[in-house]
């Protein structure tokens, strides 16, 4: 099996990974406290600070899988969807490294990776509907096979993932918030508020968030009472409100198919109250359940490389057909 280097440079955490021949590393150098200030992502910052740290990120993956530049077979870069500043470092240094030691770059989807970052750690069978959550993404997929997508469902507005940073914003908690509201909810009551879930109709798999956060914020406004106790049970309730349109979406999606294989991927699958509604809905409904490690859910480039692997038909030494796309969509 050849040697992937794989970078992934889609949003604000800068990764780099090495898989294949029983080498293997994944390092991820978060922003997090770059961007913490502003309460959110700052494209331009996001790039800047990608292009300081993509050669260390290089190196330390290198050095952990113990593996030298030239045992390299192959280069894999998100190419997007993202911010595309982000993108375009990414994209950029793996052109020059490819170039250097003439090396073909296989262009990766950075959602094709989410999906397929349950495939490090599994085997899953065809066909499964796949829940990708995150910051920019709420899709209902079903795989029919690797390549072979039909999109089921999708935000009509606001990702899952936005809603939790807004949400965390109009509380005052923080970046990024779906980690704060997640810890914040375990000494919340979740039936304290009834914050309505978006499209809860059962005739759509589509999602929609905005009004969950619209009514967090008049909730907020109007409140007198912004104690610990108050932000804790807000926080819980929304966090409820949210999952469980979640999986019901999902559930209809995998009754409408007759599937009885899900896997969850994104950032928000890290989430601990979806992980439990899920494996729930799981064990209730006799389905397969795939869940990524926690490491896994977040944007890393280990993923990458691992789609990679199924990827080697795109493989390309022709750099002018890699260009960085803020808009990608899988299908």
């Amino acid at each position: 099996m050849s040697i992937i280097l794989a970078f992934d440079t889609s949003c604000d955490d800068t990764s780099c990974a090495i898989l294949g021949e029983g080498k293997k590393s994944n390092i991820v150098i978060s922003q997090n406290f770059v961007h913490e200030a502003y309460g959110g992502i700052m494209p331009e910052q996001a790039a800047r600070t990608h292009f300081e740290n993509i050669d260390q990120a290089t190196k330390e993956a290198l050095k952990q899988a113990q593996c030298n530049i030239k045992d390299i077979d192959f280069i894999a870069v998100t190419i997007g969807p993202g911010l595309l500043p982000s993108l375009l470092v990414g994209v950029s240094y793996a052109k020059g490294l490819a170039y250097r030691y003439h090396l073909p770059i296989i262009p990766i989807n950075h959602i094709e990776g989410h999906i397929f970052a349950n495939f490090i750690e599994n085997d899953i069978d065809f066909p499964f509907i796949v829940l990708v959550v995150s910051g920019a993404h709420t899709h209902l997929f079903l795989v029919e096979n690797f390549g072979k997508y039909k999109l089921l469902g999708k935000t009509l507005d606001d990702a899952v993932g936005e809603a939790f940073d807004k949400v965390a914003r109009i509380l005052g908690l923080g970046y990024p918030g779906g980690p704060i509201i997640d810890k914040l909810s375990k000494n919340g009551n979740p039936y304290s508020f009834r914050i309505p879930k978006g499209l809860s109709q059962k005739n759509t798999l589509n999602f929609s968030f905005s009004g969950v956060k619209t009514y967090v914020k008049n909730l907020v406004e109007k409140s007198k009472d912004l104690s610990k106790t108050f932000i804790c049970d807000v926080a819980a309730s929304f966090q409820k409100a949210c999952v469980d349109v979640l999986c019901e979406k999902t559930l209809l999606a995998l009754k409408k198919y007759k599937i009885s294989r899900l896997v969850l991927a994104g950032g928000v699958s890290a989430n601990s109250l979806l992980r439990q509604q899920m494996s729930q809905l799981a064990t209730e409904n006799n389905l397969n359940l795939y869940l990524p490690s926690i490491s896994l859910c977040t944007d890393n480039a280990l993923m990458i490389a691992k789609a990679a692997q199924f990827r080697m038909d795109l493989a390309t030494f022709d750099f002018d057909l890699i260009d960085a796309k803020a808009s990608l969509n899988l299908v």
